[in-house]
């Protein structure tokens, strides 16, 4: 049987994106034969945007502020992107030492602080966050860039770093520092400071972090934050987005045995986190049309 084969761009080693992008390939490929998808390391969101625009990959993984400005055209011309699915809520966050002295982002200022892979769209998120709380990266920060998303974790258990920014439930950097020698403790900004951020950029949502989402973080954690999406290329087939959407459906619960974070993929979350459905492919709309998930008719 002859497979369609289909690209999907992820991120740098040791990030979320990596594991996420396996994790949704083999589900897809495990619920449709003929299907294989295969992911593929990226710099990252900044680097899958243009990539998917020039057709060199099917698939990729977007960050959600990195979707919002290529949508959008913030500092760009719009992108002629579609989603095929959401992945997960994006709380941002930043981890330290659960021995340090630092207990608020307030306390950060003018410390090295690893704020990821160059590429990656965590960094974007830290932008407005930081923009909101008026704070800038460059100015109040010792600001760390990462060769691999994986490099950050070690930076702030041996103190190279004072705190490493990153998003998301069960991501694998927090996961580390959580899991260290010395625990982590997760700073977020408080509700004023939430407050104050959604005033100024009203496209982030309000996110909880539940307790227990990491070793040692015993109560919940309120923060800000966006959907991430897996983005596809414009000229991807309609029949072959289709097919990817209803083996994504069919797979759900098959995902989320593989990795917790992305029991959040669900055709439901899909159709909430999306502003307006013209943006889901037309294979896809036509999809959860038929599913019941989505209203009107499939255009």
């Amino acid at each position: 049987m002859s497979k369609t084969e289909v690209a999907l761009g992820t991120a740098t080693p040791g990030g979320g994106f990596p594991v996420y992008g396996q994790a949704v390939a083999d589900t897809i490929n495990e619920v449709d034969a003929t299907l294989d998808v295969r992911p593929r390391n990226s710099k990252g969101s900044t680097e899958n945007v243009p990539l998917l625009e020039a057709g060199s990959i099917d698939l990729a993984l977007v960050q959600g502020e990195v979707a919002h400005e290529a949508l959008a055209g913030v500092g760009r011309p719009p992108a002629d992107l579609r989603v095929l699915a959401a992945m997960y809520s994006t709380p941002g966050m930043f981890v330290v030492r659960a021995d340090s002295p630092y207990r608020s982002i307030q306390d950060l200022k003018g410390r090295p602080v690893a704020f990821g892979a160059r590429g990656s769209g965590l960094i974007i998120l830290a932008r407005y966050v930081l923009d909101g709380l008026g704070l800038e990266r460059d100015r109040d920060f010792q600001a760390v860039f990462l060769d691999a998303a994986g490099d950050g974790p070690a930076m702030v258990m041996d103190g190279r770093v004072a705190a490493l920014w990153g998003g998301g439930i069960g991501w694998p950097g927090f996961n580390a520092v959580a899991k260290g020698p010395m625990g982590g403790r997760f700073l977020v900004p408080d509700l004023d400071g939430i407050h104050r951020i959604q005033r100024k950029h009203p496209f982030l949502k309000l996110m909880l972090v539940p307790a227990n989402s990491y070793p040692g973080q015993t109560t919940g954690l309120v923060s800000v934050g966006s959907w991430s999406f897996i983005m596809t290329r414009p000229t991807l087939a309609d029949d072959v987005a289709y097919r990817l959407a209803r083996a994504l459906h069919r797979g759900e619960a098959a995902l989320g045995a593989r990795l917790a974070q992305a029991r959040e993929t669900t055709a439901a979350n899909t159709v909430a986190a999306i502003a307006r459905p013209e943006l889901l492919h037309p294979g896809v709309r036509r999809y959860l049309t038929e599913a019941n998930l989505l209203a009107g008719p499939a255009r």
